[in-house]
């Protein structure tokens, strides 16, 4: 066995069933040990692509999604996705091919210091130098990817290492899980004082509050607790406790569920990062008491310095703090809570009855709203798409919804909505991108017609890359490198294979949503989309948050 063959015996042991990745000369090795692996390799277009798609995997599975690239360009090509897998909490191992050991410090072919290039966007970055140290360094990298706030990490492979003969014991517990449990009784105990002793406690919902393996606990929480909460994009929404529920925050401090962050008393952040919403943004001069649950403990910051830490493992943590918990919750401050939600299905009732071409983004929620099920999986991209769909469509379970909310990366969408087939076998996945994002990773189209997967599209077209010019417009009055030109969707979808779906009215829309559902093969609908009232999402925008 050797080094190449020992590493894709590992990825087995772990449970890894696919993996994502361009062959190369310095990683060509590990290709070929696949070949007599149960591991499925999806063979991409871009590596970039490879890298959301194992993002997409780590998201819903919990566990390494995995990528493979050659050195050199191979490696360099995974850094946006890596940088958003870290920064997203989505635990991914990149597996990258490197020089032989002999030619590392020249002048050659291919070579870079990939752990260098890597560090930066990384939890764990470690070329294996020795087929002995292989293990090591791949259980280091996993158990580091998966463990804290999830994120991506990087082996490196030399090229001789992966042929290197390997006799190493494989069966020793390599990247055996770390274990958590709740936070210390001391800052439980301060937390329960906080909350209990104030009138107006809100909870805000972070991205790690949204994973599946504490929704029971977290469903639990909320609804022994009685307390009012708010979400950002990327956690959990509706689904924990509807009648609690006052909606999403985060980008624009100008949403229903900012007023009643704005009126709390004591906030308590469960799975909050920073890069989801700035504090800055929302806590900057307030003197009121902060509790902070998570995994890990935060930053420090002027605007977010918690007067109570819970740091553990999330589930358990709520288990512990609710029989603690008897807070007191101010009627107004409730009624405020109901009002605020209130207000967002009022908002997004207004869809039905919108007509008129080009669609209105809240006729075309309301069109989704008919046809996604409990089972189905949205994937979105960045843009004025997800501002509307993020503030207005509802998810029914954890991780239902995938959104890019810490680098905001263009292009996510369609390799995201690839994976979910192979993660969510079949149910329902429908993805959405304005037209400039959806070229980004549109290659993969081909990639998709070739491993069978079946999903629809929908591509919010402006013809123009709008989130950006209606922020420019607001800013300086005018915009600036925004304009696209215009593509045949229908002719791009069947060139790869695909269905491709032309709207020209709203009442159009809703059939054939129904219908490309049943379609077979990738589906492509190209929606011309009403952008008009783009501004009204950032008014009383804090303008120093403005992209």
């Amino acid at each position: 066995m050797n080094g190449a063959q020992a590493l894709v015996k590992l990825l087995e042991q772990h449970g890894v069933t696919h993996v994502f990745g361009i062959p190369g000369a310095k990683v060509d090795s590990v290709f070929e040990a696949l070949l007599d692996s149960p591991i499925e390799l999806v063979l991409c277009r871009h590596e970039q692509n490879a890298a959301f798609m194992a993002q997409a995997v780590g998201r819903m599975s919990g566990k390494v999604g995995v990528c493979l690239v050659t050195s050199g360009p191979g490696v360099t090509n995974l850094v946006t996705g890596l940088a958003t897998a870290t920064s997203e909490g989505d635990p991914v191992l990149a597996i990258g091919g490197e020089v032989p050991l002999d030619d590392r410090f020249k002048h050659t072919h291919q070579a870079l210091d990939g752990v260098d290039v890597m560090r930066p966007v990384t939890k764990f970055a470690q070329s294996a130098l020795t087929v002995h140290s292989l293990p090591e360094v791949f259980g280091n990298a996993v158990r580091a990817a998966e463990s804290g706030r999830p994120g991506s990490v990087f082996l490196g492979l030399p090229k001789d290492v992966g042929l290197a003969e390997c006799s190493v014991d494989l069966a020793r517990g390599w990247a055996r899980p770390v274990q958590q449990g709740a936070a210390a009784a001391s800052e439980l105990s301060r937390a329960a004082e906080l909350i209990n002793a104030s009138r107006k406690p809100l909870l805000l919902l972070g991205m790690q509050a949204s994973q599946a393996s504490s929704a029971a606990a977290l469903q639990a929480f909320v609804s022994r607790s009685g307390l009012p909460y708010c979400a950002t994009f990327q956690g959990p929404g509706a689904w924990v406790a509807p009648e609690l529920f006052a909606g999403r925050v985060g980008l624009f401090r100008n949403q229903p569920g900012d007023q009643l962050l704005n009126a709390a008393d004591c906030v308590i952040t469960v799975g909050f990062d920073a890069i989801e919403f700035d504090p800055s943004l929302w806590n900057s001069g307030s003197a009121r008491p902060l509790v902070a649950i998570d995994v890990l403990s935060p930053d420090q910051d002027q605007a977010f310095l918690p007067s109570a830490e819970l740091i553990g493992d999330l589930g358990a943590t709520l288990e512990a703090l609710a029989p603690l918990l008897q807070p007191s919750v101010d009627a107004d401050f409730r009624r405020s809570g109901d009002a605020a939600a209130e207000e967002l299905r009022a908002t997004a009732a207004e869809g039905a009855q919108l007509s008129g071409t080009p669609l209105h983004p809240l006729r075309v929620i309301e069109e989704l709203r008919q046809v996604v099920t409990a089972d189905t999986t949205l994937a979105l991209d960045v843009g004025s798409n997800y501002i509307w769909m993020n503030r207005y469509f509802p998810a029914a379970h954890a991780r239902q919804v995938l959104v890019s909310n810490g680098q905001q990366t263009l292009g996510v969408a369609l390799p995201w909505a690839m994976a979910t087939n192979l993660c969510r076998p079949g149910t329902p996945v429908i993805s959405v991108s304005g037209d400039g994002g959806f070229l980004f990773t549109a290659t993969e189209l081909q990639t998709a017609t070739r491993i069978g997967s079946r999903f629809v599209h929908l591509i919010w077209n402006s013809g123009s890359y709008d989130m950006v010019a209606f922020q420019e417009q607001a800013h300086y009055g005018r915009t600036a490198g925004v304009q696209l030109g215009t593509y045949n969707v229908v002719a791009f979808a069947e060139a790869f294979g695909c269905k491709g779906y032309q709207i020209t009215s709203a009442d159009q829309l809703g059939p054939v949503l129904r219908e490309a559902l049943q379609q077979s093969v990738p589906v492509l609908i190209d929606i011309p989309i009403d952008y008009s009232q783009n501004l009204k999402l950032m008014q009383n925008v804090h303008q120093d948050f403005i992209h």
